[in-house]
Formats: C-alpha cells, sequence, structure tokens
C-alpha cells in the first residue's frame, strides 16, 4: 500500500501553519472579506496534495496567496478608497437610541438578528444605546449614552475623593486607594514567563 499520504499530510501541517503564520493571528469572526477569501482557497487547495497533486507546487501557490493578501494589506493601509473597497466601512445600525432602518437593509440584516448582537454584548434596551454600528469583520460596536454608561474605577475614585474633602468627617468610613497589583496574567506576557508555575498536569 502506498503510504505516501503519511508524510504528505505532515508536510502539509507544518508548511501551512508556517504559511498562514503570514496572515497574522486573527479568529474566524475579525476575518475581512479578503482573509476570508483566502483561508477558504487555502483550504480548499492545501489537501489537495494528499492525493496526486504535487505538494511542493501546492505550498508555493499558498505561499503566493498568502503574499497577495500582504500586497492588499500594504495598499489599503495607503488608500482610504482601497480599504473602503477591500474591506468596506462600518455602517451605523443605531443612533442616539433608534435603530436606522435603511442601513439595516443595506446589510440585510433584520431587527431580530440585530437584537441578538445586543443581547450577546450584555445590552437590555436599544433606547440606552447613543450609536452601534457593523464593524467591516462583522462585529458589534457600540456607545452607551452618557447617562447609561458604567461607572470606572476612576468615576468612582472622583467621588470618593469629592466626599472627602466635602465630609472630612467621614473619611474613615470610606474605602482605601487600591495598590496596583504587581502580578497578573499579563504580567506573565511581558516577562514571558510565569511568577508561579503551575502544577505539572496543568503545563
Amino acid at each position: 500500500m502506498d503510504l505516501h499520504f503519511i508524510w504528505k499530510a505532515v508536510v502539509i501541517v507544518f508548511g501551512g501553519v508556517l504559511i498562514l503564520r503570514l496572515a497574522g493571528r486573527k479568529s474566524i469572526s475579525q476575518l475581512t472579506v479578503a482573509q476570508t477569501v483566502l483561508m477558504i482557497a487555502v483550504g480548499s487547495l492545501i489537501i489537495q496534495p494528499v492525493g496526486d497533486r504535487n505538494i511542493w507546487i501546492t505550498l508555493i501557490i499558498t505561499l503566493l496567496l498568502v503574499l497577495t493578501l500582504l500586497f492588499i494589506e500594504y495598499l489599503v493601509m495607503k488608500n482610504d478608497t482601497l480599504e473602503s473597497f477591500f474591506y468596506s466601512k462600518a455602517i451605523i445600525v443605531i443612533e442616539n437610541g433608534h435603530i436606522v432602518e435603511q442601513n439595516l437593509k443595506k446589510l440585510r440584516l433584520t431587527v431580530d438578528m440585530l437584537e441578538v448582537r445586543l443581547r450577546q454584548q450584555g445590552i437590555k434596551n436599544i433606547r440606552d444605546v447613543q450609536w452601534a454600528t457593523i464593524e467591516s469583520n462583522g462585529q458589534l460596536g457600540y456607545m452607551f449614552k452618557p447617562e447609561k454608561e458604567p461607572a470606572t474605577k476612576e468615576d468612582i475614585q472622583q467621588l470618593i475623593d469629592a466626599l472627602r474633602v466635602a465630609l472630612p468627617q467621614v473619611d474613615h468610613a470610606l474605602p482605601k486607594k487600591n495598590k496596583p497589583a504587581s502580578s497578573h496574567l499579563f504580567s506573565e506576557v511581558v516577562t514571558n514567563k510565569h511568577k508561579k508555575q503551575p502544577e505539572d498536569h496543568l503545563k
């Protein structure tokens, strides 16, 4: 039995991963139209050498596809018109708490589908939203009305500081400023090492 397909499959995986690393790290939901076309083309193309097609020709074609994508991305960084052509622009779907029906029709998006996206973001009421857009990668972008925005730690700290000045007698009852954490998951990315080594079975 011909077992050439085994080494071909291994080379395809390693070669494909190395080539697609050039395209950047994005999840499926973040892909642009050009990147989606590339991934579909690569997916169809890269499996063919397992059959009869020459594996090296396939990897070269895949590399050319990725290089073409990188060239397109370089062009759109330099030219707004080309960016609009290849990636399109964000489209407003909610303005000042009201749905922009005309833009929903352009996107072929129903109100129910928009509401699904809003619920997934934890938005309870359309009237609370100042702006909402469908971005070029299909994701929902939004901004609450000023009075509906959640308070940040900075807002709370400013309120506490104002209370300390206005009511010094209650200073002892107010919370103290928290010290920034010296170690967290993001610090491990910066230092490229674990603060505390995970147990062996979790490595």
